[in-house]
């Protein structure tokens, strides 16, 4: 259902369709009430200049198309006519499909929808069917913001359940329909009369959804045990009564009942996306959630979404988001942009390249002094390049690549963002970065645009600049993965440029090009052998280092290193020992905070 133009209101679609309606021009008054209703899909006037069409044109259902490209104020105005003609099951059924479509419009606030008599003149099945559609398309639980267009809804199934107190079915979708909206102890009542009227698997499926809303663990678990009984080949409901399990603590319990459905059949999705989900939450292995990933690209046409995979990785480091950095030059930094006002700071070592050129260029009036620069030298690449990203003038670093196109420039605004829903993911959407030349792509690493003049960018730029150009780094790295696929891994460009960046000088550039190999192997299992290798050497060459002086990048590549598929027990280990030592601690309260704000801003973008 495309959009109309909506820059007309609906006031002025109205004066247009009046005055269409005046010259006689039928088809161009039903195109501006079409438009009026998707501005004022409740307004009086809207509807009464509808019914002087209807009345004008016969009830002319064809004013109102349906395709498959149908204009949703179209769908709405013909289900009003439909109604007004005497077929209000038809026009609830294009209602619901408009709330799918657009659900947080009140497409159904309207009196003939919430009439008490409406339901007397509809099959119950059929009202089920359509609360079933209503139900389909609204989130669970729905939003409070976006409850209010769905009560015309409830209302409707109110007064069908008092014409049809006794039809299960109908009960059923009624109770699914009022739990999502909040009203749970209405739900329970609706789905305990449904299933004492008539027993049957998804009646017990609703009451069991029904006392979970309530915290009745216990009597959801028995209804979808009865559901269970009553139906043994639908192992959605294994799953359910997994998930309710696993949500109280009883994750043994819960990974019997997944046991018990995969024994039937290995490739039901929803069962191995909860499988996988729930042996990561038991013991924290990575190996489950790339074992998730790879069946989801192998089994492209589940039978519906899930978000199991991004659950798991949202919120942990590098697996669901940008790891923030942190660091002497770093606090002194968000200290300066705080107080706005001069601040100095004594370092005891040299920090990464890209954090002292943050602060440098965010906060000019930051004094750094530099104490010593310890062995090894971290100014020199712990392997031979053939680019420098960096020259040094003492403890100074300056970029030593061309500033990139701004073209390049924009096409990161668009796509740097420091949270996504998983490693696949974010390779996938990196391919918008495909078209970016080389030399483009590394130059985004030492000269990073400013922030995007959006609400995330403004927080990032005035409270934390190092997570932006975090952000650009590891999206140019990702675009690498995009340059010239067409060549084998082994001796491929973009595996070349970025092993030369991993084995550069220290840096949040080493941090990103890890990243990128570590997506690399989540979404080809033919790298996946050559990654673990050069992990396992990376991290042992940041341990040996760290023996001689301090290593700031140390604890984000462990936290890579243990998200990296087939890596082999050792490093494992020596991640988690880096991870869980002095270095590894949570991050400070302030930049705690920040991560939060950023989070609710993704929520909503």
């Amino acid at each position: 259902m495309p959009e109309d133009d909506p820059a007309l209101s609906a006031e002025e679609q109205l004066a247009l369709a009046r005055l269409a309606l005046a010259e006689g021009d039928l088809r161009h008054a039903a195109e501006h009430v079409a438009g009026a209703l998707v501005q004022a899909p409740t307004l009086p006037e809207v509807h009464e200049t509808l019914a002087r069409i209807a009345a004008a044109s016969g009830g002319d259902l064809d004013l109102f198309p349906l395709g498959h490209h149908a204009f949703v104020g179209a769908v709405v105005a013909r289900a009003h006519l439909l109604a007004a003609a005497g077929r209000p099951a038809e026009g609830l059924d294009l209602l619901a499909a408009a709330t799918g479509y657009a659900p947080a419009a009140e497409w159904a606030a309207v009196p003939w929808v919430t009439a008490p008599d409406l339901p007397e003149r509809l099959d119950p099945e059929r009202t089920a069917r359509i609360l079933m559609q209503v139900c389909a398309a609204a989130p669970d639980p729905v939003p409070r913001r976006l409850r209010d267009p769905l009560r015309p809804y409830l209302t409707l199934a109110r007064n069908a359940v008092t014409v049809h107190p006794a039809h299960p079915l109908l009960l059923g979708a009624a109770s699914a329909l009022a739990r999502r909206l909040g009203e749970v102890p209405l739900a329970v009542t609706w789905a305990s009369r449904g299933v004492r009227t008539q027993p049957t698997k998804l009646g017990e499926v609703w009451l069991g959804y029904a006392y979970r809303s309530a915290g009745r663990t216990r009597d959801a678990l028995a209804a979808l045990e009865r559901a269970v009984a009553l139906d043994p080949d639908d192992l959605a409901v294994y799953a359910d009564i997994a998930g309710t399990l696993a949500d109280n603590g009883r994750l043994d319990a819960a990974l019997d009942w997944i046991d018990r459905a995969l024994a039937r059949d290995p490739t039901f999705d929803c069962a191995v996306h909860t499988a996988h989900r729930l042996r990561f939450q038991r013991d924290g292995d990575v190996a489950h959630l790339v074992a998730l990933a790879d069946f989801v690209r192998d089994h492209p046409d589940d039978t519906h979404e899930h978000g199991d995979l991004a659950e798991c990785c949202r919120g942990r480091p590098w697996l669901g988001q940008v790891t923030p950095a942190g660091g002497p030059v770093l606090d002194a930094l968000r200290r300066a942009l705080a107080a706005d006002a001069p601040v100095a700071v004594r370092l005891d070592g040299l920090e990464p390249p890209s954090a002292m050129r943050t602060a440098a260029t965010a906060a000019p009036g930051l004094a750094v002094e530099v104490a010593a620069v310890a062995d090894p030298d971290p100014r020199e690449p712990r392997r031979a390049t053939t680019r420098r990203l960096w020259r040094y003038d003492g403890t100074v670093a300056a970029p030593a690549l061309p500033v990139p196109s701004a073209e390049a420039a924009d096409r990161i605004r668009q796509l740097a963002h420091p949270a996504w829903p998983h490693p696949p993911a974010a390779y996938d959407a990196a391919v918008g970065l495909a078209t970016l030349d080389l030399a483009d792509l590394l130059g985004l690493l030492v000269h990073p645009p400013a922030a995007p003049a959006t609400a995330l960018g403004r927080v990032l730029a005035g409270q934390d600049p190092s997570l932006w150009v975090r952000c650009v780094q590891v999206w140019a790295c990702l675009g690498l993965l995009h340059h010239r696929t067409d060549e084998p891994w082994a001796d491929s460009t973009r595996r070349r440029v970025l092993l030369e960046l991993l084995w550069d000088v220290e840096d949040w550039i080493t941090e990103a090009a890890m990243f990128a190999l570590v997506t690399a192997a989540w979404v080809d299992p033919g790298v996946r052998p050559d990654v673990a290798r050069v992990v396992a050497e990376r991290l042992a060459d940041v341990a040996a280092v760290a023996r001689e002086r301090r290593v700031p990048i140390a604890v984000s590549l462990a936290h890579l290193a243990l998200a990296t598929p087939d890596l082999d027990p050792a490093t494992r280990a020596l991640a988690d020992t880096l991870v869980t030592g002095p270095g590894g601690a949570a991050r400070p309260g302030p930049l705690r905070r920040l991560w939060h704000r950023v989070a609710a801003l993704l929520r909503h973008r």
